[in-house]
């Protein structure tokens, strides 16, 4: 007989997991540097520290300063919410966060210009995003999965992404609704899956309305069936959340 997996000894077992693999994230117009101060320190907890905070780039020199002889490394959004098709602009506003010091950008993807049938310009602006982070930045490649809506395009913009250099493929700015879902991790981890001939293993990321270590559970899972159970690391797995640090910690015994 199977375990039930939401018993207080599976959730913990789930929490200590998920714990380093979170892109603890505040990306809202009206974050302050204390906003952003609060959250570094959130992000190092008893239990060990995130895989990244996650914030308007703005903010980076509050990040930096907060985050000062720790190993959190500080990502940041460009092309943000909208994912505009243009190419030069999301390059620009990348290199502009590199130079700020960012160690991760997520580049949100023209997804309405795949929608209305175009193909390139995703391609192009993805391989100017990659270029404008250089070497040592990963590059993680936001779909919006839920207003690509139907499997072929989400399945085209992950091998588009992909094919343009991206070290992940995320599901959501967490901006729109519907936001991560299951099906689209699914069609996102097939195309990671059927890469790997290709390159390294790319990065996943699981975000918008991912709240509960119940609910991350669930892609964690996935990733562990079709990628194998060795592919969740912070090096190719992340969930994207800012309220799920506290469920986390509540798993482990650490929080209320």
């Amino acid at each position: 007989m199977a375990s039930d997996p939401h018993t207080p000894a599976n959730l913990r077992r789930v929490a200590q997991r998920l714990l380093p693999l979170i892109d603890f994230t505040s990306l809202n117009d009206n974050d302050t540097s204390e906003v952003i101060e609060r959250l570094c320190v959130r992000a190092r907890t008893p239990a060990g520290n995130v895989a990244a905070v996650c914030i308007h780039a703005a903010h980076i020199p509050v990040a930096k300063r907060a985050l000062a002889g720790s190993d959190v490394p500080i990502a940041t959004v460009t092309n943000f919410p909208a994912g505009t098709p243009d190419v030069q602009a999301a390059a620009a506003e990348t290199r502009a966060a590199v130079a700020l010091g960012a160690d991760e950008v997520d580049v949100v993807f023209p997804y309405g210009a795949l929608i209305a049938g175009d193909r390139a310009i995703g391609l192009d602006l993805v391989k100017a995003a990659k270029a404008a982070c250089g070497p040592k930045v990963l590059l993680k490649v936001i779909l919006e999965t839920g207003q690509l809506k139907t499997p072929q395009l989400i399945r085209a913009a992950s091998e588009i992404a992909i094919a343009g250099g991206a070290d992940f493929i995320k599901t959501s700015t967490g901006k729109t609704q519907p936001g991560a879902s299951l099906e689209a991790a699914q069609i996102m981890l097939d195309a990671i899956a059927a890469a790997r001939g290709q390159r390294r293993w790319v990065g996943f990321k699981a975000s918008g309305g991912v709240r509960t270590v119940s609910e991350a559970q669930a892609y964690l899972a996935l990733a562990d069936k079709i990628l194998g159970e060795g592919y969740a690391s912070a090096a190719n797995f992340r969930i994207g959340a800012s309220a799920l640090l506290d469920d986390v910690l509540i798993c482990l015994g650490l929080g209320s």
